[in-house]
């Protein structure tokens, strides 16, 4: 580092006094900023060509190019989209199925993992495992064995049927994800509580929930979108037009319009995606609160 002379005070001070330092533009630099901009593109463009295309009149999707932008917004598309194409229906199956499996997956997970991971009980080791082995299980291999179930008891095209199936596969994650969160707890808190005369239920309620809410809240937010996209067990479970949910309305849909309506077909899409881009917009920031919470102690 050199020196200079101040011409006032005659003292020798160090150059990066004087001048500011600038910043160095790397090569790593670059090609972060380039990756950063192609991820945006890559998000946003096909979004923003779907909301478009939303809105152009029957006419124009034959006698324009596809990028072409509408010249005036055509809102009747969203008009049958909502009517014709039974997307309130479809939505309120959705949500008919989604919200209680999720508070019914929370219920029951929270607890497990607060049994698994702060309670001491022989076998529980076990049960965990028992927990991990069902996130290798693929889904495919439960689906007959579930119709048949569910046709004996009569469950087809009725949401309990997706509320049950929800559960049941999202908890295995729910668990192995809770007893994480719950072993970055610190255990002085618990043994001051149990010391200090608080029951195992006030401490599960007074001082474990409170101190996980952004992680309850990002396994709320995990599993719904996991139960909102679903398509697999919707198509399978549900078959006639009055149960589908958005997934499965979606893909009749299109078979019932084919290639000559698309602006309908594009602004079902729209509607569909509303949900998830506005829960994620929203409460992004304490899914990443979240999903931090669990790697503070491993």
């Amino acid at each position: 580092m050199t020196a200079v002379m101040e011409p006032e005070a005659g003292v020798a001070v160090p150059e990066a006094l004087v001048s500011p330092r600038r910043r160095r533009i790397t090569v790593g630099t670059v090609l972060a900023a380039l990756g950063i901009t192609a991820l945006i593109l890559i998000e946003v463009v096909p979004l923003l060509w779907l909301l478009s295309s939303s809105l152009k009149s029957p006419a124009e999707f034959s006698s324009q190019p596809m990028w072409a932008l509408p010249e005036v917004p055509y809102w009747q598309n969203y008009v049958d989209a909502w009517t014709r194409g039974n997307m309130d229906v479809y939505i309120r199956n959705s949500m008919l199925a989604t919200f209680p499996a999720i508070a019914l997956l929370l219920v029951t997970g929270v607890m497990a993992g607060f049994a698994l991971e702060v309670l001491k009980w022989r076998g529980r080791n076990a049960v965990l495992l028992t927990f991990i082995i069902g996130l290798m299980v693929p889904l495919q291999m439960i689906l007959l064995p579930l119709f048949s179930m569910y046709f004996r008891a009569g469950l087809l095209n009725n949401p309990l049927a997706l509320i049950l199936t929800y559960t049941a596969t999202g908890l295995p994650l729910t668990v192995f994800m809770m007893a994480g969160y719950y072993r970055s707890v610190p255990r002085e808190i618990i043994e001051s509580a149990v010391v200090d005369g608080a029951s195992i239920y006030r401490v599960f309620f007074s001082i474990t929930l409170p101190l996980l809410r952004n992680a309850i809240m990002t396994i709320a937010i995990v599993q719904f979108f996991f139960f909102w996209n679903d398509l697999l067990f919707a198509l399978t479970f549900m078959t006639t037009n009055d149960s589908r949910t958005i997934q499965a309305g979606l893909l009749a849909f299109i078979g019932q319009f084919g290639q000559t309506e698309w602006g309908p077909t594009f602004a079902s899409i729209c509607i569909s995606i509303i949900p998830t881009l506005l829960i994620y917009v929203i409460l992004n920031q304490r899914v990443m609160r979240g999903l931090t919470d669990g790697a503070v102690k491993g």
